[in-house]
């Protein structure tokens, strides 16, 4: 295999990195809203209400598929986890696209062509 490298290729790596960062953040935030609430924590706290508030517009398009079990103040959203799936789904899509732009060479391309099929 040659050591050519593209000069597209550093800018499609930092794209990745971006978006696993970005992806990374927003679960861990998706995460951290999802045990609190499981937990039956006070929405008044300070740390429970910033999660609560920044992670809301996240879940917001997914409130209404499914409904929330509670007992005795503990909340399982299932809201969260969809969401939490969604998002993840919607990374690798990005990355799989993101990956589409990088530069192959011919036999290389072949191979994977025929691997396909």
């Amino acid at each position: 295999m040659d050591s050519y490298v593209a000069p597209s290729t550093k800018p499609l790596y930092r794209g990745t990195q971006v978006v696993w960062y970005l992806l990374g953040l927003l679960e861990a935030l998706l995460a951290f809203r999802f045990v609190l609430k499981l937990l039956g924590a006070n929405p008044g706290a300070g740390f429970t209400n910033f999660i609560y508030s920044v992670t809301y517009p996240f879940t917001l398009p997914f409130s209404t598929v499914f409904g929330t079990s509670q007992v005795a103040g503990s909340v399982f959203e299932w809201t969260t986890l969809l969401a939490m799936v969604v998002y993840w789904l919607v990374a690798i899509g990005l990355l799989k696209l993101l990956l589409m732009g990088k530069a192959v060479s011919t036999p290389e391309a072949a191979a994977k062509l025929e691997a396909s099929e």
